[in-house]
């Protein structure tokens, strides 16, 4: 018979491996706080196509969630389809590397030519073609000419959130980032051939998306929910610009939402902080402190309203006053 005091003994082993065994896995699954995205653009004119494989190799190893490329990047000469060498070779290195490849080409479809950017999935497949609604004028010149896109769907639900993409002349027609907001984009790509700066700004602080840029002037800037240029990257080679956003970031307008907020931080305080405070626009930035937490979805127990929300909601009704002649 074995001695009791050896089984004691192994009793704390026992209550340590059980203990492990049920919360370890729930903790290295959610180790994330926030919902973070890992974003590769690179910035460049007149690289081939071997030379950037090779980027998309290097910065693919190192971890990342997608990767962005200038607008039409391999130029406007010879139009490709989606089963050209372009987004081929692209397929294999985003399958290799387990992450999303936004590029754009010359896209031909039967008769038609466009230029598109080309969404790939982890798994090396083409999920989302957008298609450029605004062709700069120069596009209707070439034979045969760029055919303008349609809004379609407009979004894509990839396995890290909502994107939206706009293309180089998009910038200059606001309705094209009013329904990337109304269809719930969280961030927006946008590849092209210039820069656009305060143009990309005022609409990342309309309506309170994240936009990402790559362009053949070789700069990356990204602007936030808020607007803030939160970075700005040039390099006389290639930039290769790398940040991650955190999609579960909420922007929250003071009305109506203070008291909640107030109950919010008194329950949850150790999980989701007010990480900034914007007074002249009565404006505030909640983000989770733990991983496994929700900020955005604590604030939607809490019955508080994000940004964007209250101002479609306000008006909603008050064109609904409006329209009644303020009737009660």
């Amino acid at each position: 018979m074995k001695n009791p005091k050896s089984i004691w003994s192994l009793l704390p082993l026992l209550l340590l491996a059980v203990f492990l065994y049920v919360f370890v896995p729930q903790t290295i699954a959610s180790e994330k706080i926030g919902r973070p995205v890992r974003i590769v653009s690179l910035c460049f004119r007149n690289e081939g196509l071997g030379r950037i494989a090779e980027i998309i190799d290097e910065e693919g190893a190192k971890g990342t969630d997608i990767i962005v490329l200038p607008e039409t990047w391999r130029g406007q000469l010879l139009p490709e389809t989606l089963e050209g060498e372009t987004i081929t070779v692209l397929s294999e290195l985003a399958k290799k590397h387990k992450t999303y490849i936004l590029s754009p080409i010359d896209r031909t479809d039967g008769k038609l030519r466009y230029n598109s950017a080309v969404l790939i999935n982890r798994e090396g497949r083409v999920v989302y073609v957008y298609d450029k609604i605004y062709p700069y004028w120069n596009e209707f010149d070439l034979e045969p000419p760029v055919t303008p896109g349609t809004m379609g769907e407009g979004v894509y639900d990839t396995d890290f959130g909502r994107i939206g993409i706009a293309i180089c002349f998009d910038a200059n027609f606001p309705e094209i980032w009013q329904a990337l907001r109304e269809k719930g984009a969280e961030v927006i790509f946008w590849p092209s051939a210039y820069s656009a700066g305060s143009q990309l700004q005022a609409y990342a602080l309309l309506h309170h998306y994240y936009i990402v840029t790559s362009t053949y002037s070789k700069d990356c800037q990204v602007y936030d929910i808020t607007g803030q240029r939160i970075l700005d990257e040039k390099s006389d080679e290639i930039t290769t610009a790398r940040i991650t956003l955190d999609l579960d970031r909420g922007i929250y307008h003071e009305n109506f939402n203070m008291g909640k907020l107030d109950k919010l931080l008194k329950m949850h305080g150790m999980e989701v902080e007010k990480e900034l405070n914007m007074p002249r626009e009565e404006w505030f930035v909640l983000r989770a402190k733990k991983p496994g937490v929700s900020a955005r979805c604590l604030a939607k127990e809490f019955e508080m309203e994000e940004l964007t929300d209250y101002q479609d909601r306000s008006r909603r009704e008050i064109n609904r006053k409006r329209n009644a002649g303020f009737s009660k």
